[in-house]
């Protein structure tokens, strides 16, 4: 079986570790991934669930804590509206991008939305 995403993303966190560093319950990441508001792959040996993670950032409010990048959401929706499917969205996410000058998870967590959001607009199909 392809694992391509195993080789898009350096490193990964599986579904309970998620949960225990931004302080929620289990069901509640696996709530946000059913609802695409992030992206998780089976990875590993376990062929277990995991996110990248890159998704996650310190949280602007509780110290010691980790969130989900808040402009992730919104940059999903506008992959799956231009019709990509969670690998496709993946991919573009972690493919330098010549407009960014980066990737656009690294323009993402660098704060750089609406040039990541513009960048996207012109996937649509």
């Amino acid at each position: 079986m392809d694992r391509e995403w195993e080789g898009l993303v350096a490193s990964w966190i599986f579904l309970p570790d998620v949960a225990e560093r931004i302080g929620t319950a289990d069901r509640q990441v696996r709530s946000m991934v059913r609802d695409r508001r992030l992206l998780a792959f089976r990875v590993g040996e376990n062929n277990a669930l995991a996110v990248p993670e890159d998704f996650l950032v310190p949280h602007q409010e509780k110290e010691g804590r980790e969130e989900v990048l808040r402009s992730l959401k919104g940059s999903l929706i506008q992959l799956a509206d231009a019709g990509y499917n969670e690998l496709e969205s993946l991919r573009w996410l972690y493919t330098y991008e010549e407009l960014l000058e980066s990737t656009p998870i690294e323009a993402l967590r660098a704060g750089r939305v609406a040039t990541v959001r513009r960048a996207a607009q012109g996937l649509a199909f």
